[in-house]
């Protein structure tokens, strides 16, 4: 086997590789040699087929698995040697296209190599975390707005109308063509208006209605309906006004924490104060992330493979277009040009992304199992009803587990990071964290 250098410039890397057709024959004999013991053929004892009637029978085969093997081989031992880490998968050619048994295989390389990654002095970069404590304020905020959650409803004052927000209560039997059908009929039916439970248009016409009124809600059914019978078709519900009543919130007490599973308001005072913490901890965490990667991507430079890149921006200019137009679902659009902004945000990215790569693989970082199927079960629960359909998938698709083994890779390296860096706490107010958070998305 003869490799010969063709391009070296930068990162990128070409090679024409040159195996004897002599290589080729006697890796073809080696194989059939392996399994001459296992074949049987009609005519002959199993393993006593002669090699001539091996080769001739399964000869061609043989030598792609061969050929295939060779190159594999060559270029294993090429990047071991060289050291070179291609970027993405190499570009593999025949260049002797009209090639035949007993010919030389010429095959020409291409790829682009990793470049070498800088070491960075973690002691040089400072960061500030940003210290928010559960203060009366918030804690007062968090519990209205459980209270708001937990609201009861009150019987308003006697003929008063009611409002969108308010709770009816009333009793109705719906017709179609005149007809009474099945599920169209209830009695004492609590119905909040404005909450969609209803077909549309049902629930606006009782807005203003009194007790003991009786009105003809006209309806007509949404084409997409679940009951064929039923979808498309113009509807009237005679309905009995029982009981018109407001929205109270609940009492911040013993009795609303219960409905929260807690014992009593301390417990459920304690339990909001530990979700605010890990609230304001985590929007903290995602700033100072936010200052580490800025800090890292001001400390190396580095050549960056152009292929990384391209991709890279080829993917962000397309995933803003779909976000600037959600009503095309498909992909079957033009092709979406990247634009300066959007190869600027791609080199960044490549870079931190090779970056945090190096740093996590000199540090041994990596994701164990638990993770990954922690990671799996949280993504599994968007699915409900088809769990196990999703672990499935997840199972038979390396690419899938790459996309959600990445973010944990990603933060437990970052994790390592600030063990290195220099951190100070600065107490802020909930307002100062949340302008922080509100400016990471407008970077």
């Amino acid at each position: 086997m003869q490799v010969t250098e063709t391009l070296n410039d930068g990162l990128k890397r070409g090679y024409n590789i040159t195996v004897a057709a002599t290589e080729l024959d006697a890796k073809v004999n080696e194989k059939l040699a392996e399994a001459a013991p296992d074949i049987e053929m009609k005519g002959f004892r199993k393993g006593k087929v002669p090699m001539a009637l091996l080769k001739k029978q399964f000869g061609q085969r043989l030598m792609g698995e061969a050929m295939q093997e060779t190159i594999d081989g060559a270029m294993s031992s090429h990047l071991e040697e060289s050291g070179d880490r291609p970027a993405m998968q190499p570009k593999v050619e025949m260049t002797n296209e009209d090639w035949k048994e007993g010919d030389d295989l010429e095959v020409a390389v291409s790829y682009e190599a990793l470049p070498e990654i800088p070491e960075v002095d973690f002691s040089k970069i400072k960061l500030e975390k940003m210290v928010v404590k559960a203060d009366d304020a918030a804690m007062d905020e968090a519990l209205a707005n459980l209270a708001a959650n937990a609201q009861n409803f009150e019987d308003r004052r006697k003929g008063s109308k009611a409002k969108d927000g308010d709770q009816v209560v009333i009793d109705f039997l719906g017709k179609v063509d005149g007809e009474a059908f099945e599920g169209g009929a209830a009695e004492d039916f609590p119905l909040t208006l404005g909450s969609g439970q209803f077909i549309p248009g049902f629930e606006d016409q009782l807005v203003g209605v009194k007790v003991d009124e009786e009105k003809s809600v006209e309806v007509t059914f949404p084409a997409e309906y679940g009951n064929a019978d039923l979808a498309g078709k113009p509807a009237v519900f005679e309905v009995t006004v029982k009981a018109v009543k407001e929205p109270k919130a609940a009492e911040i007490d013993d009795e609303m924490a219960k409905k929260f599973g807690a014992e009593d308001l301390d417990a459920l005072k304690a339990q909001v104060s530990e979700r605010l913490e890990a609230e304001y901890t985590g929007a903290a965490r995602a700033v100072m992330k936010r200052g580490l990667l800025d800090a890292l991507d001001k400390a190396v430079k580095f050549e960056l493979p152009p292929s990384l890149v391209e991709a890279e921006a080829g993917q962000i200019a397309h995933q803003l277009w779909h976000d600037e137009n959600p009503d095309v679902q498909g992909h079957d659009h033009d092709n979406i040009e990247p634009t300066d902004e959007h190869n600027k945000l791609a080199e960044r990215r490549v870079r931190l992304g090779l970056l945090l790569a190096e740093i996590g693989q000199k540090a041994s970082v990596e994701v164990t199992d638990a993770e990954m199927t922690q990671a799996v079960m949280t993504q599994a629960r968007q699915y409900p009803g088809q769990e196990r359909e999703f672990f499935e998938f997840v199972q038979q698709n390396p690419q899938m587990r790459q996309q959600l083994q990445a973010p944990i890779f990603e933060d437990k390296v970052v994790d390592h990071v600030f063990e290195q860096v220099k951190v100070t706490e600065k107490e802020v107010s909930k307002d100062d964290l949340q302008k922080a958070v509100e400016a990471l998305d407008e970077e």
